[in-house]
């Protein structure tokens, strides 16, 4: 057992750090105090280009690291684009910046170069705020820090409440952001989300350290800095929801059709797909593979409030699935490189789910003596390919290679490496 092991334990419930504005901690009965307005007040949205260059000046002069978020309108609008940043630093407070009046953030990025950021679910943010030009070369993840401590809650307003004493209002985490002029009530807690980031990085610091696992959060939040962006999905239209009922390739060809047309006019309004036609819809319509527009405005989802022009639209849409040669029609499953799923494994390879069933039941005892989840000690898809292929030398060293190869950090491949060798022995 390492030492880290030795020194890992549950969290602290209360782990002290800087204080927003008094005293930290929580009130005289022992409930979390509410945390209702920032420390300088709401304030003023910056949307003009003019309005940015002080902001940006004021972040450089700033010390010590940056709390940034950003709020998006998912559910509202097409795609992941970012319709508020909100960012605090010391010496310089918060600020509230606008994307849509300054769609280009590169100059307050290239300020914040060398400065660590502080972030709630970083991969969650990172690819809106890429797209406007800002991009942290080193990061401390909050959500992510809370899990290796072994937090059972790690959203945002768990975390402040459990680690800091503070309760933070999240009724506007699903509102649509894209709405102009943005109520006040929504600022208010938008500025708020960064107002104890940097209160709560500290905070996790400390402990991290006190369980032996700092070093490890740093592996983590390097290989999230260093990442580069996710290439984009193969056939997303497979992920339609209720897709497992579509059996037949015609069917399913008819889900890909209506897919892409939705796709097109979301994209072409600016609006949810989902706000577009449903997934309920597109499959109902590719079990039936309606013959004309009678047809189809008889299905769930195609009823009296669309209007003609939309339902030939859809129309048009089956009738190019329809009129598919067998060649072109997509194939039943999504080809995925890799193993095949676990419940297949005892009937293609009875040894390897052997070692598969080994290699889970050692990762989960470790991570429950580590207090983290076990997908953060390593990812499942790494054990399976491990389990599935091993080297043919099942020494510790050639494992942890092969661990390596997939992606695993350091420290995962020195915890993990001697207990998949083990799995993979034979008559283990």
């Amino acid at each position: 057992m390492t030492d880290a092991q030795e020194t890992a334990a549950e969290p602290a419930l209360r782990t002290t750090g800087g204080a927003p504005p008094d005293d930290h901690g929580t009130s005289a009965n022992g409930l979390p105090i509410p945390l209702l307005e920032p420390r300088e007040g709401i304030p003023p949205v910056v949307d003009t280009p003019e309005a940015l260059a002080p902001v940006v000046a004021a972040f450089a002069r700033g010390t010590g690291p940056v709390a940034v978020d950003a709020e998006r309108a998912s559910g509202y609008r097409y795609g992941q684009k970012a319709y508020l940043v909100q960012l605090r630093r010391e010496g310089a407070g918060s600020a509230l910046v606008d994307p849509v009046g300054c769609p280009d953030l590169s100059s307050l990025g290239d300020a914040l170069s060398g400065t660590e950021w502080i972030l709630h679910a970083a991969t969650q943010d990172l690819p809106c705020l890429r797209e406007i030009g800002m991009r942290p070369s080193s990061l401390f993840d909050t959500e992510l820090a809370g899990r290796l401590a072994g937090f059972p809650r790690v959203g945002l307003g768990a975390m402040v409440e459990s680690v800091l004493g503070y309760a933070l209002e999240k009724g506007h985490s699903a509102v649509d952001w894209s709405t102009r002029p943005l109520p006040e009530p929504w600022l208010r807690y938008a500025a708020l989300d960064v107002e104890l980031l940097v209160d709560l990085r500290n905070a996790l610091e400390k402990e991290l350290d006190r369980q032996g696992k700092l070093e490890w959060a740093r592996q983590e939040f390097d290989a999230i800095a260093t990442a580069p962006p996710a290439p984009p999905r193969k056939d997303p239209w497979r992920r339609t929801s209720g897709m497992h009922k579509v059996r037949r390739r015609r069917q399913m060809a008819v889900v890909r059709e209506l897919w892409n047309a939705r796709d097109k006019a979301a994209q072409r309004r600016d609006v949810s797909p989902g706000k577009v036609l449903g997934d309920a819809a597109i499959v109902e319509a590719a079990l039936a593979v309606p013959a004309n527009v009678h047809a189809l405005t008889a299905l769930p989802g195609f009823g009296h409030r669309m209007g003609r022009r939309q339902l030939e639209q859809w129309q048009a849409a089956v009738d190019r699935a329809k009129a598919l040669p067998d060649a072109e029609l997509p194939q039943p499953g999504q080809q995925v490189a890799g193993p095949p799923p676990p419940r297949a494994w005892a009937d293609k390879d009875p040894e390897a789910a052997a070692r598969l069933s080994a290699a889970r039941a050692a990762v989960s005892a470790l991570a429950d003596e580590l207090h983290l989840p076990q997908e953060n000690l390593i990812t499942p898809d790494t054990v399976r390919r491990v389990c599935w292929e091993p080297p043919a030398d099942r020494s510790t060293e050639a494992v942890a290679a092969r661990l390596e190869g997939y992606g695993a950090r350091p420290w995962q491949v020195e915890l993990v490496a001697p207990l998949l060798a083990g799995a993979l022995a034979p008559g283990a």
